[in-house]
């Protein structure tokens, strides 16, 4: 009984996003076939439309896990301590000061590499 439920909604799903998706395309083929209206009114339409195709799209299970996965960053993110100022400078200065080493050192192997094989051809 519960396979014939899931199924059922997957179906109902499934139509969801397709009629989410023709509201999508429908709205940017009027973008371009209204070509000679106004450029706003073209603009706000297509943002409308798309705002109900993702108001139909969130109706979805996959939407709803979208929009949980969403909330979810959003508070992780809340979360993150920010390096400050001065710790971003000091880590910056690190990372240049040791680029410049390795590209000092790759340099320093590649004149060697290249005296080596001009005295191995001649």
């Amino acid at each position: 009984m519960n396979s014939k439920t899931e199924t059922a909604g997957g179906t109902l799903d499934t139509a969801k996003l397709v009629v989410a998706v023709l509201i999508a395309v429908s709205a940017l083929t009027a973008f371009y076939i209204f070509a000679e209206q106004s450029l706003l009114y073209r603009v706000l339409g297509l943002l409308a439309a798309a705002g109900v195709a993702a108001a139909v799209a969130l109706q979805t299970q996959k939407g709803r896990y979208l929009l949980e996965f969403i909330q979810d960053a959003q508070i992780e993110t809340r979360k993150v301590v920010w390096p400050s100022r001065q710790e971003t400078i000091h880590t910056t200065l690190i990372v240049l000061a040791v680029v410049v080493i390795v590209s000092f050192i790759l340099w320093l192997l590649d004149m060697f590499l290249g005296w080596s094989i001009g005295l191995l051809i001649g």
